[in-house]
């Protein structure tokens, strides 16, 4: 114990500890990144230098241990939440087939070598090959700050990370339940797969349904914060009562909660900041903790086990993601992933060899001996080391290759999003649409404005400054900078007009208005002058519940709806709503707008979650309001008077909607009208000549709806 000016070592003073904690974690990462150094070894190695085997300057006491657990749930927990669940389905085969691979390959190869060269008796020897087939996702953090955490390959590895520590924990229980004097040992591992299955099976009934619930009942992002970590280690907890490890509860409570915390809101931004920032280093920390370096230099004997163990660790996980390559027609890319995620060991690896050191035979004798936990140890410090400089390289090489890709897609920069908030209650609904459907490679593309009338008055000025605070807090929480603009007018709709014409914004997002009378229209006279002036993709939107509660998206598509200018950039906001919802998508309409919406959604990552239903005529839209539920999202894609589109059957639409989806969630898209046509409009021209459509038709159908208004008032 050291003494140094009434400090002293080990720390164990909580201030000091937590003091010692924040700034290993503030600056290993720098220190170390200039080095070019993952940050996941700079944590470790602090640990191993202020742990017992080091300076001693702390102990590994009860805090780590809960800490720990704590990190290590929350990196299964955001696997499971931040994998591509729009690709599951095509991934599913490659993920069982790496994870029975990454668990058969190492066993077999493992239990050769422990016989073989190391001499070990049979049960000693698949113990410790559980130990080889089993891994921890802790280079995890490295791929999803390159923002690759949805590619194939990393969703493959995640799913391969189940399968292989379920079936690592299933050997641990056989073996352990053999020297434990049980006479049912035979069916240990039958009943214990009978529990997880149903334990499994009512997590992924019931959380989702509790979670749909909860969220509309209560918006508060703090409520909902801890909400989320009560369930994560509820389904650990519960996965641990059946005798499984809690990592399998965790990942399971990220999947099942998956689409319910879209990856753009502010929930989704505040788990990940508070495990990246405090969790998942403190784990890491824990792990380097309990390295001792001295093994190295220890026994022939303990260097030769611990050698043995780490060359069949590292190279039966590579052969496994070979076999997985060449099985399922990957690239080597996708190879150096899987190796870089599978390689290294910690939680399960410590699981096993605890429970073989503690197994005490007759004669006296641990089953699995010192030089088996020392070599556990070392195995557990090179394996993470090998494990976060394979997947910092893995994780580079695909950003730079996405980004190239996507530099040489066609995506408007020039999007910018204009968002009326005038309402308390439906502000942040209009913040939240905006997050799905933005461009996340734009910085400063959203912006907020709210009109101040009556010249001014103070009330009014505080309201809006409530207002865009609040709305710049939905959007900050989400880590997205938005653009908040007070303005004062001598109405809304010219302030709107004005600052949508100075900002050059592309999108106009506002909220549906309320009738107040029965003489007030369905829009207000809001909406139907905005829609006069700007020509401009705007949304209307009626929100009953959270957008993260929605189960389905329904688009109803008039006919000839492709020829408008922004038809393909309505078609990638719903898509990419559908796709941050993680909800189907079902577009209605006639066979020829259907054929060009397959054409744009085929190459997209959600075209498993497009369905493309028929609707003969647009007077079948009551049709869907058999079809259409309370926690659906309804999307009525109409048109401006006088554009292609338009069809005399929108007059009817605000009764209709009025009357059969009044309890429904809605939004009323009006398509850009503005720009070249796009090249989906070169199929075919639906005015047959080159006059000027939206002047021509906007002069006919006038003069029509003055003659039908006169005739239906004389007769």
């Amino acid at each position: 114990m050291m003494d140094f000016f009434n400090i002293t070592f080990p720390l164990t003073d909580p201030t000091w500890i937590f003091f010692l904690m924040l700034c290993i974690i503030l600056f290993a990462p720098l220190l170390l990144g200039k080095l070019n150094i993952p940050h996941i070894i700079g944590l470790i190695l602090a640990g191993v230098a202020i742990g017992e085997h080091g300076l001693h300057l702390l102990d590994r006491d009860s805090s780590f241990a809960l800490f720990g657990n704590v990190g290590l749930y929350y990196i299964m927990f955001l696997a499971g939440l931040e994998m591509n669940m729009d690709n599951f389905r095509s991934i599913r085969g490659k993920a069982v087939t790496f994870g029975i691979l990454g668990f058969v390959i190492p066993m077999v190869m493992g239990y050769a070598a422990n016989v073989w060269v190391l001499g070990y008796a049979a049960i000693p020897a698949v113990l410790m090959a559980a130990m080889y087939a089993s891994h921890t996702l802790v280079s995890y953090p490295i791929v999803a700050r390159y923002g690759v955490s949805r590619h194939p390959s990393v969703s493959i590895s995640v799913g391969a990370t189940a399968i292989t520590d379920c079936l690592t924990l299933f050997v641990l229980a056989i073996v352990g339940g053999q020297f434990k004097g049980e006479e049912q040992d035979s069916l240990l591992w039958l009943w214990l797969i009978v529990r997880v299955v149903v334990l499994g099976g009512l997590i992924i009934f019931f959380f989702p349904r509790l979670g749909r619930w909860f969220f509309r009942k209560y918006s508060n992002g703090v409520v909902q914060f801890i909400f989320v970590l009560a369930l994560v280690f509820l389904s650990a907890g519960l996965m641990k009562l059946v005798g499984m490890e809690g990592i399998l509860g965790a990942f399971l409570a990220g999947l099942v909660l998956n689409r319910l915390i879209p990856h753009v809101s502010p929930l989704m931004h505040n788990i990940e900041f508070v495990g990246n920032a405090l969790f998942v280093p403190y784990f890491l920390i824990g792990v380097g903790m309990l390295i001792d370096l001295r093994v190295f230099f220890g026994s022939l004997t303990a260097l030769k086990v611990a050698g043995v163990m780490i060359v069949m660790a590292l190279i039966s996980k590579w052969v496994s993601a070979w076999a997985t390559q060449k099985v399922c027609r990957m690239t080597s890319l996708d190879r150096r992933m899987m190796v870089g995620l599978s390689t290294a060991r910690a939680a399960a690896t410590l699981a096993v060899v605890l429970v073989g050191y503690n197994i005490i035979l007759p004669d006296g004798s641990h089953l699995l001996g010192d030089e088996v936990l020392n070599g556990a140890i070392a195995l557990i410090l090179v394996t993470c080391i090998v494990s976060s400089f394979v997947t910092e390289q893995a994780s580079r090489r695909m950003a730079l290759d996405e980004s190239a890709m996507n530099n040489s897609a066609t995506d408007d920069d020039s999007e910018r999003i204009l968002v009326g908030v005038s309402n308390d209650e439906t502000s942040s609904h209009l913040v939240d649409l905006a997050l799905l459907i933005r461009n996340p490679k734009l910085n400063d593309n959203l912006v907020a404005l709210n009109v101040v009338t009556d010249g001014g008055r103070t009330n009014n000025s505080r309201r809006s400054k409530r207002l865009l605070l609040s709305a710049s807090n939905v959007a900050n929480a989400a880590g997205v900078t938005i653009k908040t603009m007070s303005r004062f007018g001598m109405n809304v709709a010219s302030g709107i007009v004005h600052t949508h014409k100075e900002q050059e914004t592309t999108e106009l997002i506002i909220g549906l208005h309320r009738r107040v009378n029965i003489m007030d229209s369905f829009l207000g006279s809001l909406s139907e002058t905005l829609l006069d002036e700007v020509r401009r993709e705007v949304m209307v939107v009626k929100m009953l519940m959270p957008f993260n509660t929605i189960r389905r998206i329904v688009v109803a598509v008039p006919p000839k709806a492709e020829y408008e200018a922004g038809f393909t950039k309505w078609v990638d906001h719903l898509t990419k709503m559908a796709s941050a919802m993680g909800c189907r998508i079902y577009f209605h309409s006639n066979e020829r707008t259907l054929e060009y919406i397959r054409r744009i959604t085929y190459s997209r990552p959600i075209k498993d979650k497009v369905t493309l239903q028929l609707m003969e005529s647009w007077d079948d839209l009551l049709m869907l309001s058999a079809a259409v539920n309370y926690d659906h999202l309804l999307v009525v894609v109409t048109a401006r008077r006088g554009s292609i589109s338009y069809d005399k059957s929108f007059d009817n639409l605000p009764g209709q909607l009025t009357r059969y989806f009044s309890n429904t969630s809605l939004l009323l898209l009006y398509p850009d009208q503005h720009g070249e046509p796009t090249a989906l409009q070169a199929f075919a021209d639906p005015m047959q000549g080159h006059l000027n459509p939206v002047s021509w038709s906007t002069t006919i159908r006038h003069n029509y709806d003055v003659v039908r208004r006169w005739l239906r008032s004389k007769f």
